[in-house]
């Protein structure tokens, strides 16, 4: 056959290849098993039957633990020396049974050397060796990394396969980033139940009395930290009786304040569960959720000072300036007084060996009362 032919059959297969992988690509999971076959070292080298390329197990191993348990078995691996033609014979036999993405160049001890994408083999010659259209240290992923680790690792990468090597930088199977992205988006959703009380084992159809001993005990706590804000209140009674009006914005006080809060509790978390919030930028993290809590304070805090005012004159009060200058200032310093505490305590449940995300909210919610509550009828008592 001449050879100008072959390489026109060579690409309308690489071609014929790429449009299965799309069809291919929601199944996967289930069909990206190689043949385990021995072939000799100057065509392909696949994976050795022991500890090189291990089944996901689901049985032993939780999904959030390991990057081993959403490990599949390498394929498409080839010695260096092999040539574009020799590749394109293997894969015609090997994606019938497996989904190929890239090419990974291993040498006899197994070592990753490199990989070849699709483009490259298109436009190859048939002679081409591997070795020399591959691109050589790609990334990698270490088999003994924990998902959170492997997440951080490849966050900026966005590859549709990883590598997975040990410590010898052997090649011992793949994980797919859909996957790995899916997987810690799980446990990220997980989140938002866990900063209330809710546990993530919980699910739609967990029984009942298995979901009230979950959420029960965080609601008793939260009971107890209630206390706390409402403590403060009876210290300000006096004041309450007298100025009657203040009652009116307690809620919008505690509403303000809680919400600036959460915003400072889920870019803290974020950042903790991405990697981003380390010793050196816990501090940065903590003085710039203060400062937005004084901006937006301010801001919010002239609205409801105007509110206060209005609503102040409107029942005759004798002072309706002041009203509207003390809501002011109680929300410019119960807004900073969220925002580091939105900040600080995951941090602080970190430093003590606690999930950051347990139940947050609920502390958060009883900083964020006190503050509120205790600068806004303290200043009205002084002031008014």
């Amino acid at each position: 056959m001449p050879r100008s032919c072959g390489f026109g059959q060579r690409r309308l297969l690489l071609l014929r290849y790429i449009g299965l992988g799309w069809l291919q690509n929601k199944d996967s999971g289930s069909r990206e098993s190689p043949n385990r076959g021995h072939v000799s070292m100057s065509t392909i080298v696949l994976s050795e039957q022991e500890d090189l390329a291990h089944a996901p197990d689901t049985g032993k191993k939780k999904r959030d633990d390991s990057l081993r348990s959403l490990m599949q078995p390498a394929v498409g691996v080839f010695a260096p020396t092999t040539t574009v033609a020799e590749a394109t014979e293997m894969l015609r036999q090997q994606v019938q049974s497996a989904f190929i993405t890239y090419l990974y160049i291993v040498d006899h001890d197994n070592r990753l050397l490199g990989l070849v994408v699709m483009r490259e083999m298109l436009l190859a010659t048939p002679e081409t060796r591997l070795v020399d259209i591959m691109i050589a240290d790609p990334f990698a992923l270490r088999r003994d990394m924990s998902l959170g680790d492997a997440l951080k690792a490849a966050l900026h990468k966005h590859f549709p396969v990883y590598p997975i090597i040990d410590d010898d930088d052997r090649l011992v199977g793949l994980v797919r980033g859909p996957e790995l992205f899916a997987n810690r988006a799980i446990e990220l959703s997980a989140q938002a139940g866990e900063m209330v009380g809710v546990e993530k084992e919980e699910r739609l159809f967990t029984p009942l009395s298995t979901s009230l001993k979950l959420r029960h005990p965080w609601l008793q706590v939260n009971l107890l930290t209630a206390f706390v804000a409402a403590a403060v209140v009876g210290i300000f009674e006096d004041t309450l009786s007298r100025l009657v009006i203040l009652a009116v914005f307690l809620p919008v006080m505690a509403g303000q304040t809680g919400n600036t809060g959460c915003q400072a509790l889920a870019v803290a978390l974020r950042g903790m569960t991405l990697g981003e919030v380390r010793a050196d930028s816990a501090g940065h993290l903590v003085r710039k959720e203060g400062m937005l809590g004084f901006a937006n304070g301010l801001l919010v805090g002239i609205t409801a000072g105007v509110g206060m005012f209005a609503y102040a004159l409107i029942q005759g009060q004798a002072d309706p300036v002041w009203f509207g200058i003390v809501v002011l200032i109680s929300m410019v310093v119960a807004c900073t007084i969220s925002g580091i505490a939105g900040a600080l305590i995951p941090l602080t449940l970190k430093r003590f060996g606690a999930d950051p995300a347990t139940a947050s909210s609920i502390f958060l919610t009883t900083m964020s009362d006190v503050a509120s509550m205790g600068v806004f009828l303290g200043l009205a008592t002084i002031l008014l």
